[in-house]
């Protein structure tokens, strides 16, 4: 089992949501989250901009990873989003994205929290893993993928 396999379920997933820009996708994310794990979405929001100030998440290649730590929060918790249109998100490469994945971690979260960023970000660099991301249809299969991914690595 692969540290994201516990990470997601199809209630997080977003399919071709309409966000036109960073603010957007952190608000519909922040619904999601609160939906989710019962989070206030405006804290949410605030969480992700306090840790996006510090530099991109964006990782290239039309991907982004928005993260961070919630006091409070007593396990991870992901979401996974695939947007409409793709956002500047000021990528390393000057690509805009469209495929996000947020990840809420606890405040005193370390080791997990670096290994869960590290798979994310392994998933993302897959660009056959990417490519499935991207032309999936339903939450279930962006789940089974997200899920499954790196077990048969």
């Amino acid at each position: 089992m692969n540290v994201l396999t516990n990470l997601f379920n199809p209630d997080c997933i977003a399919l071709d949501n309409p966000a036109k820009n960073r603010a957007d996708a952190f608000a519909a994310a922040g619904e999601l989250f609160a939906k989710q794990v019962g989070i206030d979405a405006s804290s949410v929001v605030e969480f992700l901009n306090a840790r996006e100030d510090l530099g991109s998440t964006a990782l290239g290649a039309g991907v982004a990873i928005p993260h961070g730590r919630v006091k409070g929060l007593k396990q991870p918790t992901a979401a996974f989003m695939k947007l409409k249109d793709p956002i500047e998100f000021a990528a390393p490469d000057g690509e805009l994205v469209s495929i996000l994945i947020f990840l809420l971690v606890p405040e005193k979260a370390t080791q997990q929290h670096l290994e869960i960023l590290s798979s994310i970000a392994q998933l993302l660099s897959d660009s056959e893993a990417r490519e499935k991301l991207i032309s999936a249809t339903d939450p279930t299969s962006v789940c089974d993928l997200l899920q499954q991914w790196g077990n048969t690595k």
